[in-house]
């Protein structure tokens, strides 16, 4: 007789999802619960599969899933928001990769990734939003996100303006819900991208392809 696996509901966003043969994929879902998981979505890739729809990046939503000895297995997910709007727009979609990419990078098992999931969910709002700069919304996602995991100083190590220096300080320690609210003049911006690229090359020791990808779209 087969046996029956426990299904078990995991919140999360999906932030990477690739061909398996003909008609599955492979997820990476970064949940609250269970942290950066593998998840297989059997089907996903035919028409009329109920698992067509979640099974794209940017999905952010509630997922039923059996786990297997290596990895989870999908069987339906409640979607709360798929952020079609990403994949419309090449530019946005670059910079949502980007900072998928950048936090799987973090992203372990067993470990609660709701404050990072919360920033992923807030970053892809603000890059809908017309009113504020994406390169603006990568800068303060790659601190926030460093700050997230302890990689971060209180102060930039170099010398910056006080609107700058304000604005590190604002993004470490604000809200997630209200960081995409304050604009830079040009000149303040490239400061703290600076500051900002600094803080990466002092902790972050690899290359993102999504990010190589993004350099040559913008």
């Amino acid at each position: 007789m087969e046996t029956v696996r426990e299904l078990i509901s995991a919140t999360g966003m999906v932030i990477s999802a690739s061909p398996v043969g003909d008609y599955d994929k492979r997820l990476v879902i970064l949940t609250k619960e269970r942290g950066k998981i593998t998840c297989f979505a059997r089907g996903a890739k035919r028409a009329a599969s109920q698992l067509r729809a979640p099974s794209r990046p940017f999905v952010f939503g509630v997922f039923t899933m059996s786990e297997g000895r290596d990895a989870y297995n999908l069987y339906s997910a409640e979607v709360e928001n798929y952020f079609e709007e990403l994949s419309k727009d090449m530019e946005c979609a670059c910079y949502a990769s980007y900072f998928a990419e950048f936090a799987g990078y973090y992203g372990r098992e067993n470990v609660d990734e709701s404050e990072t999931i919360r920033l992923l969910y807030q970053s892809y709002r603000a890059l809908l939003k017309p009113g504020i700069p994406n390169k603006l919304v990568r800068r303060i996602f790659e601190l926030r996100l460093m700050t997230i995991e302890g990689e971060y100083r209180e102060m930039p190590e170099r010398a910056v303006s006080d609107s700058a220096a304000y604005a590190w300080q604002f993004v470490i320690a604000t809200p997630i819900e209200k960081l995409y609210t304050f604009l830079l003049t040009e000149p303040v911006f490239e400061e703290f991208s600076r500051c900002v690229e600094d803080n990466k090359r002092r902790y972050v020791d690899r290359e993102f392809r999504s990010l190589e990808i993004l350099k040559v779209v913008t």
